[in-house]
């Protein structure tokens, strides 16, 4: 049992049912006690004439409720005194009783008596269905948000596990009405449920229950997404095709400088933090980055989720990469000084090799920008790859031009398939970029230790998706390029670059400008009318600026 420990945690919707339960027991077990005192206080002052302390009166009460013995008052002459000290020694036994089940008993078994006791007050919630992944990594990211939910868990042994460890869980058919309505599905705002097959009869039974839900569907495949909409499903998700996706744009859709900036010394790079870096769990703020104040933070993937112009407050995690703007000599000085980053191989015109054609590996040779060149591995010939072998055997790299690529996509079946994937093409290929998709979260480390330098997660991406679906987030969409573009300084004449590079309303930046054939990037110079500037963001941020700045 998860014990209270903030003031919070004791408002009464914020405890559980045993929670309440054990604060009724002791609030109904002071009280007896207070007023057999009184009573007994009162009863020997007045009906035995024999005048007791208020102390000694409890001391005597205390005693005779324990049982332990009757006190130095006995016997009693009056018969009203008699039966009062009968009544302190029955309600003492039947005390006993009640603080063996409530307390006593459930504390010695280690498992609740009944799961449902566990849940706190629940409205507007979160009821989670056959989640068929790493639970706790789900459960985690949601009480990390301060997010109400309720997980319904068929196998009774691992929903006992999970109520065990603090987490609001309770065991159940989710395909019974009844069961459902146990988690609250009536007063709740979103189903999320990974159910396989038994998808559409959890759905369309907490839709009879409940029409104003909010449903997300796990499926294992994009086929089924049309089937589900049919049902009522209001976003359906194929995880290992939208990594497959999430790996394709981070391969293919680098950072972009226009043309006509060649030769200038603004210039955008990739920064990996690898998850062995120090810097992981240091905010922006605090990072050697915010020592540059020439240097503009564009944007950056955070457990593949872009984010553009992330706040100083946001914290690095383990497979971030930064994106900054500015002048080429302290963007490549950067990484000397962050320990364990590395500046991004992507190129502009890849040559990718996508190991692995199931789900994951189609949706990335997909979603890979036109005109790129690709070559794709699987053992399995009737996914007709190019190469028909072991992503494992150098062999089967060599033959896929492993050596003359310049990004590597690893969506192979298993984690242990995929992480030797990765430490055969790093010793074949040193200048390779491994991007690589597993299963479990704890992988994640262990894939960039054999040589991967982005890795996503099928159970973090899941839990992070859930969790920012929740928040109404938008997560997981395509991202356009990052492009730098030169525009004329009229209108922003006066300000200082400072003042120019961020916006509360926008996602553009200015990152510099020219003036007299010189790039100045200092935050206090101020604009010219006739100065150049260099505008950085992705496409629909250009285009904004281009359709309210650079025209108005």
């Amino acid at each position: 049992m998860r014990l209270p420990t903030s003031v919070e945690d004791l408002q009464p919707r914020n405890l559980t049912r045993r929670q309440r339960l054990i604060l009724v027991f002791f609030g109904a077990l002071v009280s007896i006690v207070l007023v057999f005192t009184i009573t007994y206080y009162w009863g020997m002052r007045t009906v035995e004439d024999r005048p007791r302390s208020i102390f000694q009166s409890f001391n005597t009460v205390i005693e005779t409720m324990t049982t332990t013995g009757y006190g130095a008052d006995s016997p009693w002459s009056t018969p009203v005194m008699n039966l009062f000290v009968a009544t302190m020694q029955i309600s003492g036994v039947v005390i006993g009783f009640v603080t063996l089940r409530v307390l006593v008993i459930p504390l010695f078994e280690r498992t609740p008596v009944n799961l449902d006791d566990q849940l706190s007050v629940k409205d507007g919630h979160v009821v989670v269905a056959e989640y068929q992944r790493d639970t706790g990594v789900l459960l985690d990211e949601l009480e990390a948000l301060d997010i109400d939910y309720v997980l319904l868990e068929s196998d009774l042994e691992e929903a006992k596990r999970l109520s065990d460890e603090g987490y609001q869980a309770i065991d159940g058919d989710p395909e019974r009405r009844a069961d459902l309505e146990r988690a609250g599905i009536e007063r709740a705002s979103i189903l999320i449920t990974d159910a396989g097959d038994s998808t559409a009869s959890i759905v369309l039974t907490a839709l009879e229950a409940n029409e104003a839900l909010r449903v997300i569907s796990f499926t294992p495949s994009t086929r089924q997404k049309a089937a589900l909409t049919e049902i009522g499903v209001d976003r359906s998700v194929a995880p290992h095709a939208l990594i497959g996706q999430q790996l394709a744009e981070k391969a293919t859709l680098p950072v972009a400088v226009d043309p006509e900036l060649e030769g200038e010394s603004i210039v955008i790079r990739e920064i990996l933090i690898r998850r062995e870096s120090p810097l992981h769990g240091v905010s922006i703020r605090d990072s050697p980055i915010s020592k540059h104040p020439d240097l503009t933070l564009v944007a950056g993937w955070f457990d593949g989720d872009l984010k553009l112009s992330p706040s100083p407050a946001t914290r690095l995690t383990p497979n971030t990469v930064l994106v900054v703007a500015g002048p080429e000599s302290e963007v490549t000085a950067l990484p000397d000084e962050m320990t364990e980053v590395m500046t991004s191989r992507v190129r502009d015109h890849s040559t990718v090799v996508v190991a692995g054609l199931g789900e994951g590996g189609a949706a990335a040779v997909e979603r890979l920008r036109e005109g790129t060149s690709h070559t794709t591995v699987d053992r399995d010939p009737e996914m007709a790859p190019d190469v028909v072998g072991d992503a494992t055997e150098p062999e089967t790299l060599r033959e896929a031009g492993i050596e003359d690529a310049t990004v590597l996509i690893v969506t192979v079946d298993d984690d242990a398939t995929a992480l030797l994937t990765v430490a055969m093409a790093r010793s074949m290929a040193p200048d390779l970029e491994i991007l690589v998709r597993v299963t479990d979260s704890e992988k994640a480390s262990v894939a960039f230790r054999a040589g991967a330098d982005y890795v996503l997660s099928v159970q973090r991406v899941c839990a992070r998706l859930v969790a920012a679906e929740v928040h109404g987030e938008r997560v997981m969409d395509p991202i356009s390029q990052i492009r730098l573009v030169r525009a004329d300084g009229d209108p922003f004449e006066g300000k200082t670059l400072a003042a120019c590079r961020r916006g509360d309303d926008r996602e553009w930046s200015v990152v510099g400008l020219v003036r007299d054939g010189r790039v100045r990037t200092d935050g206090r110079t101020e604009v010219r009318a006739d100065d150049d500037i260099f505008v950085v963001g992705d496409d629909t941020a250009i285009r904004e600026f281009e359709r309210t700045v650079d025209r108005s």
